[in-house]
């Protein structure tokens, strides 16, 4: 097998480019957790900040509710923001033309 090494250098400068571009893109993913039937919500980017979090009235009756809730919001907001940052490198992964290039390590 004939490995071009101007070639590898290419695809590591474009991947270092997309790197760079993606890392901004991540303040800019954004996803909304909820529970309870939408009785939590939280806003979380794809640096897994919270922007945001709205908690309707009758959840507060219940204290110890309300953590479950907070909880389940927040996991429900990161499995959305992995699901979306996992399109993002792939479709990144498809502009360089890498097969099987794997996902984000601790991002089933």
């Amino acid at each position: 097998m004939n490995v071009n090494p101007f070639d590898f250098l290419k695809n590591a400068q474009k991947l270092q480019e997309q790197m760079g571009d993606f890392q901004e893109k991540l303040g800019r993913i954004t996803a909304t957790g909820s529970a309870g039937g939408g009785m939590v919500e939280i806003d979380l980017n794809g640096k897994i900040e919270v922007i945001a979090v709205r908690i309707a009235p009758e959840a507060m009756e219940d204290a110890e509710m309300l953590q479950d809730l907070i909880m389940a919001a927040f996991s429900n907001g990161v499995e959305k923001i992995k699901e979306a940052i996992q399109r993002e490198v792939g479709a990144m992964a498809g502009g360089l033309g890498i097969p099987g290039m794997p996902g984000i390590p601790g991002m089933p």
